[in-house]
């Protein structure tokens, strides 16, 4: 744990820090020769950087690894090796050089692929937001919907044809002969005296 520590250290502040000041001070200065080897470092050490997040992964274990990490900076940025330059001279310049068609043609279909795929996942990721806001929308908007559809004018014809369905028809006037029926059909009251006195009078 504690050689990890100082190998991060050493990286971040002799690997780092260091060379980008000195990488300032070239192009402050405008020192074509300081600039071009300040800029093989960078590329060697963008290298050593994408190696080492793998490195790290498999070959932690191996014994002295962090302090063979560290040595491989000192020995990149040390004026008397110059490690920087002669891994660039011999082995990145030539690689790069070679392959730089090839290199170019991948990033260029990188570049339209990967602007394809964002615009596509773009247009998906809108039409889920889309969808789950109105789906939210219309849960939260449910007591009002319905009660705003009660007032609607297709519920409220529906009410009235309702309604005169189940009423109950008035009755109709009784006719004629069914009045004369009832009074033939009523017993006749038995004749008082007071009847046949005023009918005598």
């Amino acid at each position: 744990m504690v050689s990890w520590i100082i190998s991060r250290l050493v990286v971040l502040i002799f690997g780092t820090l260091y060379p980008a000041y000195y990488s300032y001070k070239a192009v402050k200065s405008k020192d074509i020769k300081e600039y071009v080897k300040w800029m093989m470092y960078w590329i060697i050490f963008a290298l050593f950087t994408t190696a080492e997040t793998f490195t790290d992964i498999f070959l932690c274990w191996f014994p002295f690894y962090y302090e063979l990490k560290i040595a491989f900076v000192a020995w990149l940025l040390s004026p008397y090796t110059k490690g920087s330059s002669l891994l660039y001279r011999k082995f990145v310049h030539p690689t790069l050089s070679s392959k730089e068609k090839e290199i170019d043609d991948c990033l260029v279909q990188a570049k339209d692929r990967s602007y394809d795929a964002l615009v596509h996942f773009g247009k998906r990721g809108l039409n889920v937001a889309a969808t789950a806001a109105v789906m939210a929308a219309s849960k939260g908007q449910g007591a009002l919907s319905e009660r705003l559809r009660s007032f609607s004018m297709q519920d409220l014809t529906t009410i009235r044809g309702e309604s005169s369905s189940t009423a109950v028809p008035p009755s109709p006037a009784p006719s004629v002969s069914a009045r004369a029926s009832s009074k033939q059909s009523q017993p006749k009251a038995p004749k008082t005296a007071s009847d046949s006195i005023g009918r005598s009078g």
